[in-house]
């Protein structure tokens, strides 16, 4: 949520930086609703004030043997247009909420207005594969591996969904497993966070109200929950509520789920086999941070996410997205693409955003200043490390011989038991 002073302050600032982000407001409705409830905080202050001074002089009058009715009837009158003044107070703070609450977040000042046509590609790493021979695609070798029944799944679950099969689920486990030996030795704190999540941590996350629709919700429970997107909506609600020492940040977390999407895959070749679908795992990186650290932080969590995929010996690049083509609450976002050569583009396995302040104030999530004794809202960021049904396409893709078979990376094998090679099966 944005900071209510910064738009009476810069209102022209927050407006034209919300355009670079396609979202154009108009903030004069707000400013109008939040003078008035200013005006009448103050109002409802003074007449406070004075019924307390009109009723502290109750006893000295009766003591005088003065009629005190008057009195009576005066706070009386006061505490009737309070009430009046309280209910209208309420409906401002509601109406101010839910304009709050619908804004983006505001994007830094060094981002490129616009969608993502305007992103750029800042780092590449390694060269595009070439190969002698005719390559397959990642579905193609798959299947011929024996690593993914895409028929099965399909029959059990509907479009959209796999089902990694023998060394493929292995492949996969491998996977999961070299992503959290990384994490681990670096000093992230491992998470495994519930999957079904109540309202308020998609709201914390920034991903409701605007995007409700976009999660799957379960019907029957009270009160409501639905299936997490991402763990990133579960670790930015981690510390909802509190306020931390400044000694305890940064909070480096990483957590492993399978993410539940309702944005079904499509027909597209590009979206084919597992590019897509509506379940996927991921590990996901949070840090809560210091607004001053919070920069470092981001290239650290880029360095980390990009990191394991030159690990993995993949060709990828990094770009660093346009105002445009950030989500709703993150104000700064690098992709780290991986190269999928049968479809010849590049495809997204780790976003990288700083969200600054927007979800802390969402989920009131402080720390005290040991400096001054005040307290202020931390920055919250997150990064996958890696999701993985992307990077799985890509490994088969660009390890691909031959003969058909595919080279399992070099940093795989100790979780896939010394197998250096999948072949195909009959």
């Amino acid at each position: 949520m944005l900071d209510i002073n910064l738009i009476r302050e810069k209102p022209l600032y927050v407006k034209e930086a919300l355009k670079k982000k396609l979202w154009d407001t108009d903030f004069d409705e707000l400013l109008s609703w939040d003078k008035e409830k200013r005006e009448l905080m103050q109002v409802v202050e003074n007449n406070k004030a004075e019924m307390n001074k009109l009723s502290a002089s109750v006893p000295l009058l009766k003591k005088q043997g003065q009629d005190v009715s008057s009195v009576f009837k005066q706070v009386k009158e006061i505490a009737a247009k309070n009430k009046e003044y309280e209910e209208r107070l309420e409906e401002l703070t509601k109406k101010m909420t839910e304009f709050l609450e619908a804004l983006p977040n505001i994007p830094d000042d060094d981002l490129v207005g616009g969608g993502k046509e305007n992103n750029k590609v800042i780092h590449t790493y390694g060269k595009k594969p070439e190969f002698s021979f005719k390559a397959k695609d990642h579905v193609e070798l798959a299947t011929s591996l024996g690593l993914v029944d895409y028929d099965r799944g399909a029959k059990i679950a509907g479009h959209g969904a796999w089902i990694y099969t023998n060394l493929g689920a292995r492949l996969e486990w491998a996977l999961l497993n070299f992503f959290i030996s990384e994490h681990l030795k670096d000093g992230y704190e491992m998470i495994l966070p519930p999957h079904l999540l109540n309202e308020q941590s998609g709201y914390v996350a920034g991903q409701f109200p605007k995007f409700r629709q976009d999660v799957f919700w379960l019907e029957g429970l009270e009160p409501q929950r639905f299936l997490l997107p991402t763990a990133e909506t579960a670790l930015v609600n981690l510390h909802r509520d509190e306020i931390l020492s400044e000694s305890d940040l940064p909070k480096k977390y990483f957590a492993y789920t399978p993410c539940y999407r309702r944005e079904a895959g499509s027909y597209r070749t590009e979206e084919r086999g597992m590019i897509r679908g509506y379940q996927f795992d991921k590990v996901e990186m949070v840090q809560y941070t210091k607004p001053e650290d919070s920069d470092k932080a981001f290239e650290e969590l880029v360095g980390k996410a990009a990191s394991l995929v030159e690990k993995l010996g993949l060709h990828f690049q990094i770009s660093k997205l346009a105002a445009g083509d950030i989500s709703h609450s993150m104000a700064r976002t690098y992709d780290i693409e991986v190269y999928i050569p049968s479809i010849g583009i590049y495809k997204e396995v780790s976003s990288a955003s700083n969200a600054r302040d927007y979800q802390a104030r969402r989920g009131k999530c402080r720390y005290r200043d040991s400096a001054t004794g005040k307290t202020r809202y931390v920055h919250t960021l997150n990064a996958s490390g890696l999701a993985t049904s992307r990077i799985f396409p890509a490994i088969l893709e660009q390890y691909q011989q031959e003969d058909g078979s595919v080279l399992v990376p070099e940093v795989l094998q100790p979780f896939m038991g010394g197998i250096k090679v999948l072949k195909p099966v009959k």
